[in-house]
């Protein structure tokens, strides 16, 4: 299932981001929310945002959003880390 947000024109209009990037920009506003809210995971976050488990830390990291670790996240990095 897809969705589609409606966004008015008079808030568009003000945005102040370059076209261009705007879609871009905005998806990863609504994951960093909705991955703070505690809403998504940071896996199902980064996909939102478009980007890696990395490049979306790293992002959380620039705006001081605290890192939800719980077992799940430990066991996956656990079975990655016995990967290598």
């Amino acid at each position: 299932m897809a969705m589609q947000l409606q966004i008015p024109d008079a808030v568009l209009n003000v945005i102040r981001l370059p076209e261009k990037r705007m879609k871009d920009e905005l998806l990863v506003e609504l994951a960093v929310a909705l991955y703070a809210d505690n809403a998504l995971s940071m896996g199902k976050a980064a996909e939102l945002a478009r980007c890696s488990r990395m490049a979306f830390s790293d992002i959380l990291g620039r705006r001081d959003v605290p890192r939800h670790y719980g077992e799940d996240e430990l066991m996956q990095d656990l079975r990655y880390a016995r990967r290598k």
